[in-house]
């Protein structure tokens, strides 16, 4: 055994050298049956690193394996066993030291002596004891240099105490941690602290979105910190239609753009509209915009509750008053009036609705997109046709060529048209 413990530190150690007559004293007193004398020599910093190694490992007393953890002299390859103790209080010393030695340690990651601590660290990332999961997890949310490998074991801890800040703090959490916790977490404060981190990447909003989680969604954005595309932006606007809570942070988010705007006024309430009408950032064009749109869309629900007409009649109504166009289809959509967009296309297209009603049941974007085609709609209201009436996946949209163009020439749209058994001209 002491063969076996001089090689491992061989040479000494920086700052220590051996003093032969001292080491053969401590050999003596830790083979005393009296606890005191082996405690004293555990809690000695001059105390031979070997001598240390040896009372962690071997003293059958929990008190002597505790100062052995706490002493500074302790040698780092000790933290392993140390910090699979039996006794919670010595796996609990040996978790302080290591957070005091972090910040120098980390200076070199490719070191022995950093990956023995992150080793005892993973070790006590994973402890039976609930109250030094929770120690460790508190003290390292706000380490910069917390190991990656134990943050991401403790924030995929069960135990929200323990998880709940690293997920919401630990900047050592890495996008493929964070995007692993949201497929695989099965409660809802999970992707909310994930939400709330002061930076979010796009992927990682995206999964926010995703999981579904309202609160959540929520709190990404209200998150200034929270990187959201305009994709994801029109993505969440299409469920603000249902999810109430996040119109406000919507409205009041930064640097929010013009059309997001215009799309968020076609359905949200009064409140919701004074936000958009108070922004500093639109200009008085934006707002006699979202104003417009307001009106517009209140005047619909209005004549759509008093049923005094039915579809049919509404159709004849709108191409007698050359409003059969995409404001009126743009306004049916965002009060789900599907029956009439359906007639207003077919109408618009010579087709039959149940032609319409065949190529919604297709789920297939060129077939939409080639629809408002032969209707002579826009590109953007072919696509606001793909995301709200079709319900194509969002991985599947075709979106407007150079912002505004169809993707694709008239010989393509006519072939998906005659493929349909629709011809453009009729």
């Amino acid at each position: 055994m002491w063969y076996w413990l001089k090689k491992i530190f061989a040479g000494g150690s920086a700052g220590q050298k051996k003093n032969k007559k001292r080491y053969e004293k401590e050999k003596q007193r830790i083979a005393s049956n009296e606890k005191e004398d082996r405690l004293s020599v555990a809690k000695d910093e001059s105390t031979h690193k070997e001598i240390l190694y040896y009372l962690g490992e071997k003293d059958p007393d929990p008190e002597v394996r505790k100062a052995v953890a706490s002493n500074p002299s302790s040698p780092y390859q000790i933290s392993s066993i140390l910090a699979q103790d039996p006794n919670p209080d010595v796996r609990m010393a040996i978790a302080e030291r290591l957070l005091n030695l972090l910040p120098d340690l980390e200076e070199d990651k490719q070191s022995q002596l950093y990956a023995y601590a992150v080793q005892a660290l993973g070790n006590l990332a994973l402890d039976e004891v609930l109250k030094i999961r929770i120690a460790l997890s508190t003290a390292l949310k706000d380490y910069a240099y917390t190991p990656p490998k134990v943050a991401g074991q403790l924030a995929r801890d069960v135990e929200r105490k323990v998880a709940e800040p690293i997920l919401l703090f630990c900047s050592a959490l890495s996008d493929e941690d964070l995007l692993e916790i949201l497929k695989s977490h099965p409660d809802g404060w999970a992707v909310q602290a994930i939400a709330q981190r002061d930076i979010v990447s796009e992927p990682v909003s995206e999964a926010v979105i995703d999981n579904g989680d309202k609160k959540a969604g929520a709190y990404l954005l209200s998150n200034e910190g929270a990187l959201i595309n305009f994709g994801l932006l029109e993505k969440i606007v299409a469920k603000a239609k249902e999810t109430r809570e996040w119109q406000k942070p919507i409205a009041t988010r930064t640097n929010l753009p013009p059309d997001i705007a215009s799309r968020l006024a076609e359905f949200a309430d009064e409140s919701i509209k004074q936000l958009l009408m108070e922004r500093d950032d639109f200009n008085d064009e934006m707002r006699d915009e979202i104003a417009k749109v307001f009106r517009r869309r209140m005047e619909y629900a209005n004549e759509k509750e008093s049923g005094v007409e039915n579809t049919n009649q509404r159709i004849v109504k709108y191409r007698r008053q050359g409003l059969l166009n995409e404001e009126t289809i743009s306004d049916a959509l965002a009060m789900r009036d599907h029956d009439l967009v359906k007639n207003a296309i077919a109408t618009l297209a010579s087709i039959h609705p149940n032609d319409v009603q065949r190529i919604i049941d297709l789920k297939a974007p060129k077939a939409i997109i080639s629809l408002a085609w032969k209707a002579k709609l826009s590109m953007r209201m072919a696509l606001q046709l793909q995301k709200d009436l079709v319900k194509v996946p969002h991985k599947d949209l075709i979106y407007p060529k150079d912002g505004t163009e169809y993707p694709f020439d008239a010989a393509e749209m006519e072939w998906q048209l005659e493929f349909l058994n629709l011809k453009s001209g009729t």
